[in-house]
């Protein structure tokens, strides 16, 4: 019976009950939006690590992985010299050049980094044939409209969409290794190596020996290379979502508030009556802790659905500049963050309503 008096309630005012939904959905889908696109911008660079197919990753220890920032500490003529060290089969340098936040430009060559990554899967078009080709990425083409022939300006100069790979092997911009390195004033530099080795078994014994011959670099393997593009190893980032779960809250906090003390006001007599029927101060608490609690569950569905749209709407428009991973493990974290808001939005209106004179209630106009 309670239960059917609180879905009456809500029913009764479905314009108040819809805006209490969608206030909540609004902060669920915020939190869900910003962890989903930190896991999913960090899954995205991991794929893309792990795509150009190398064991090892030669560096200076001072570099960051995947982002170069326009710097090439390493000279070039370590890839032929690390290519005669013991059970090393291939290695390939890349210049990589940062762009806007989070695009960089890759100068690789196009031949060895290929055989190395399994051969670029190209979708349209082909491989450089002038200095001023680049190669992007499907993600890349579509969020700048791009297709072959088509022009991109970049470093200050015109290149010409020379070809469209799949993604997910190491950039989503790729230019030939020297155009780059002319460009950017670093002739016979790069910013890391990565390195192939002939047996898994011998990955381990190839970085002691690596280490042990040039102690100056950092010498790591494509797995704890992966394990840095986590939000654990970027206590920046984990902050981040910290304050945005915050944020989230409060704003869940205010509009269940303002809906459950509105609710209160235009319940008075209601109030009165109930308390005059011998109905407790709890009772009454009861009934508006239900309310809210049924409005955050619904609000949290709701804001789950509303990450889906999201979702579609980054890979739509900007999916070279945002990915967004749907986050299954955040959805009870979400709802939780919810009810919390719902309850302590509903806690003073609570105390108000029980606290409320019958008399006074039922004389209120």
């Amino acid at each position: 019976m309670v239960n059917q008096l609180v879905i009456e309630n809500l029913k009764h005012r479905p314009v108040r009950t819809g805006l209490s939904i969608l206030a909540i959905a609004f902060s669920v889908t915020l939190v869900l939006t910003i962890v989903g696109l930190s896991d999913g911008m960090l899954e995205e660079s991991r794929d893309r690590a792990r795509g150009a197919g190398a064991d090892i990753v030669f560096r200076s220890p001072t570099a960051s992985f995947g982002t170069g920032g326009g710097s090439a500490p390493l000279n070039q003529k370590l890839v032929p010299f690390l290519e005669t060290q013991p059970h090393i089969t291939m290695a390939a340098g890349v210049l990589i050049h940062s762009l806007q936040f989070p695009n960089s430009l890759h100068g690789i060559d196009l031949e060895r980094s290929s055989r190395m990554a399994g051969g670029l899967r190209f979708i349209d078009g082909g491989p450089f044939q002038q200095e001023s080709d680049i190669i992007v990425d499907e993600y890349y083409a579509r969020e700048k409209k791009l297709k072959v022939g088509s022009k991109v300006a970049l470093l200050n100069r015109d290149w010409t969409v020379r070809g469209i790979v799949e993604s997910g092997k190491l950039g989503r911009m790729f230019v030939q290794l020297p155009v780059l390195q002319d460009l950017t004033s670093n002739p016979g530099r790069i910013t890391q190596i990565y390195l192939k080795v002939d047996q898994p078994s011998n990955i381990a014994a190839v970085v002691a020996d690596l280490k042990a011959k040039q102690p100056d670099y950092g010498v790591n393997t494509m797995e704890e290379v992966l394990s840095f593009f986590s939000a654990d190893k970027i206590p920046q980032l984990g902050i981040f979502i910290n304050v945005i779960v915050g944020i989230s809250v409060a704003i869940g906090f205010v509009f269940v508030f303002l809906s459950m003390y509105t609710a209160v006001l235009e319940r008075t007599r209601e109030i009165g009556i109930l308390k005059a029927l011998g109905a407790s101060p709890g009772f009454i608490v009861g009934i508006l802790l239900r309310e809210s609690l049924l409005l955050a569950f619904l609000g949290a569905i709701t804001g789950i659905a509303f990450s889906f749209g999201t979702r579609y709407l980054f890979l739509a428009m900007i999916p070279a500049s945002m990915q967004q991973k749907i986050s299954p493990e955040w959805w009870p974290k979400a709802l939780l963050i919810a009810m919390a808001g719902a309850l302590l939005g509903t806690l003073y209106p609570g105390l108000k309503a029980a606290k409320q004179d019958a008399i006074e209630a039922l004389s209120y106009d």
